[in-house]
């Protein structure tokens, strides 16, 4: 792959995230559609007492202009982690339908009780945002948090995980009910990726945390939650200090074209190995008696609830459509010929392309007369780094602030001052434009 084929890849990337990164205005018009729904749940008398809490990809940080809303009615249980069963929300889901009927403003409602989680989906009519409301979904929350976390080691991992979804849209390999990838499996193929490239980016996760967070979020919430982020912030601590690693100094472009080049022959290597970004390797089936039966078309293991299969929805059928989406989009991106138009072709869905269009494109300089992105031939060290004399650290706490500043959607905290080991209660989560405030669990 030319140098120059890498320099108009890399500027078409910048393109692309240029559109597809949420606005201001797309973080205020989630926070409306949350607020509206705590006053769905506060009408209905079997949610006496629940909450409405944010999880998914707006919580991780990882959404786009569109991206949907994923929704958990957390049910009131004292201090301790509720544990309601599958039959009782069904029938809080089922109430709370009937709720969003009898007020108005949603429409296409759509309730699925059989699925692992039993959810309801639907849109708001006012501002076209599609939500998945589920039951007392910690562990959604708790994996949300984790991969805002990881994405705090290195920020080419945000970006590489907007653009694969795009990607991947782009491909109709995005869409678990077609029997291809969610969105969330996704992000664990980029996770993966980082850890299995030249030098690393990311660590094993284990090494981040070293347990099963689906298996610790039990008791007394407060310690649970506090115990999982204060070992994840200590380990990430020690990972991004750790002077002695080698950096990798890989352009968003070298990091994609590497990407799709290690996961074209997938469909071969699903019939024997499975994804662990636990331990950060392919891993023989076989040989893990965790997943066997092997009844799945591919295994991409869930790091924090083991041994799920986060990409159980793929079918084998599919598996073939998605390893010949990686490879055929390996040969054109890597292709001669190609312009800006034939990349955005491979790259975003016809909806992306015409926000592109209406964007104003970045400038490009020339280089031997050809157009370039203006970044040094060799990509700057991306590291992110935050060290223990730093008194505050984004890690645990959620804030969204006014409009008037600045606004920091996921402002999570860890007091730095003892070795990365004291969590900051959440602060006030406020959206102060005089609608209703949604603010963060744990400070109500």
């Amino acid at each position: 792959m030319s140098a120059y084929i890498t320099l108009e890849l890399e500027h078409t990337l910048k393109e692309i995230l240029q559109v597809v990164k949420p606005q201001q205005d797309d973080r205020s018009t989630r926070l409306q559609v949350i607020n509206e729904l705590q006053g769905v749940v506060e009408s209905v008398e079997s949610l006496r007492g629940a909450t409405v809490e944010p999880f998914g990809s707006f919580v991780s940080n990882l959404f786009t202009r569109w991206g949907d809303l994923d929704i958990s009615i957390d049910l009131p249980n004292g201090a301790y982690i509720s544990s309601a069963g599958k039959k009782r929300k069904q029938n809080l889901l089922v109430d709370f339908q009937k709720a969003l009927r009898k007020m108005g403003g949603w429409r296409r409602i759509k309730y699925i009780p059989n699925a692992r989680v039993p959810i309801l989906k639907f849109e708001s009519s006012r501002q076209s945002i599609s939500c998945d409301i589920s039951i007392d979904n910690l562990q959604g929350q708790m994996k949300s948090k984790l991969l805002f976390w990881i994405s705090e080691i290195d920020e080419r991992f945000h970006d590489m995980v907007l653009l694969v979804k795009e990607w991947a849209k782009a491909h109709d390999i995005n869409n678990p009910k077609s029997g291809t990838f969610n969105s969330y499996s996704l992000s664990l193929l980029v996770i993966f990726h980082f850890q299995t490239c030249e030098p690393a980016i990311l660590p094993p996760l284990r090494d981040i945390y070293r347990g099963n967070v689906a298996d610790d979020l039990q008791g007394v919430r407060a310690n649970a939650e506090r115990h999982i982020a204060e070992t994840c912030a200590a380990n990430i601590g020690r990972f991004r200090q750790n002077r002695t690693r080698k950096v990798n100094r890989s352009s968003l472009s070298e990091l994609f074209m590497s990407f799709l080049a290690k996961f074209s022959d997938i469909g071969l290597r699903a019939s024997e190995l499975g994804i662990c970004p636990y331990t950060g390797k392919w891993e023989y089936i076989r040989s893990n008696m965790r997943w066997l039966p092997k009844t799945y078309a591919i295994f991409i293991e869930d790091p924090f609830e083991q041994p799920e299969n986060s990409a159980r929805a793929v079918s084998m059928g599919n598996l073939i459509r998605v390893s010949e989406a990686f490879e055929r989009s390996r040969r054109t991106l890597s292709s001669a010929d190609q312009n800006r138009a034939s990349l955005l072709a491979t790259l975003v869905p016809p909806q992306v392309l015409q926000y592109i269009a209406k964007a104003a494109p970045l400038q490009s300089p020339t280089y031997n007369g050809r157009r370039y992105h203006p970044q040094p031939t060799r990509p700057q060290v991306y590291r992110n780094m935050h060290t223990p004399s730093q008194t505050q650290h984004q890690f645990q706490n959620m804030r969204l602030d006014t409009p008037q500043t600045q606004h920091q959607f996921q402002n999570m905290r860890v007091e730095t001052q003892s070795n990365y080991s004291t969590v900051t209660r959440p602060v006030q989560a406020i959206h102060n434009q005089g609608q209703q405030r949604w603010r963060a669990r744990s400070d109500r």
